[in-house]
């Protein structure tokens, strides 16, 4: 007979903030996922799409405003595998339309779901972003969500339809310039996503 598998203690809050400062940290289903800062074409492509959306969308410069767009928000939201405990996740950029959050929380943290999620792919971090984190967003009733590839130079974007599935929607690549939901009341130029 075989030894039992061994049962993994689930991780907890207290377990992501002891995480060192340097790393990023996300907690999803009691585990524990502890990945290094980002890579320099991952940081360009995540700050070029927030100057992209930032003056238009959150400060209303060139375009309609009614946004609040946040590098790096912590979002919590109630794990439903262990009633009373939170899963906690960082997308790299999210935004929130103001009439559903007229007001910045002052906790370090933001419970209300996003209108609109992008997550940055890399090699070590898709498969999370993909299979555990999309779910998640779909799940708290996150609308649209955007996957910016750096190195195949592609955004991929997702609708949320009834019944909570994503919806994909058109891949843009290279240079185009597109206009994209939720975010199409301007043109963006996707060469400012990628290093060059």
């Amino acid at each position: 007979m075989g030894q039992p598998a061994e049962k993994h203690r689930r991780a907890t809050y207290a377990d992501l903030e002891a995480v060192p400062s340097n790393k990023v940290a996300e907690l999803l289903r009691g585990v524990l996922h502890v990945m290094p800062r980002p890579a320099p074409r991952h940081a360009r492509a995540s700050s070029g799409l927030g100057a992209e959306l930032t003056g238009p969308f959150d400060h209303g410069k060139g375009g309609p405003g009614g946004w609040w767009i946040l590098d790096e928000p912590e979002l919590h939201f109630p794990d439903p595998s262990a009633p009373g405990e939170v899963e906690a996740l960082v997308p790299d950029i999210a935004g929130w339309r103001r009439e559903r959050m007229p007001e910045l929380p002052e906790t370090a943290h933001i419970s209300l779901a996003p209108d609109w999620i992008g997550e940055v792919l890399s090699p070590s971090t898709e498969k999370l972003d993909r299979e555990e984190k999309m779910p998640i967003y779909a799940r708290e009733g996150v609308r649209h969500a955007w996957l910016v590839d750096p190195l195949r130079c592609t955004l991929e974007t997702f609708s949320l339809v009834p019944g909570g599935e994503w919806e994909p929607g058109p891949v843009h690549r290279d240079a185009a310039r597109v206009r994209v939901v939720p975010f199409d009341a301007i043109e963006l130029d996707l060469s400012f996503l990628w290093a060059k």
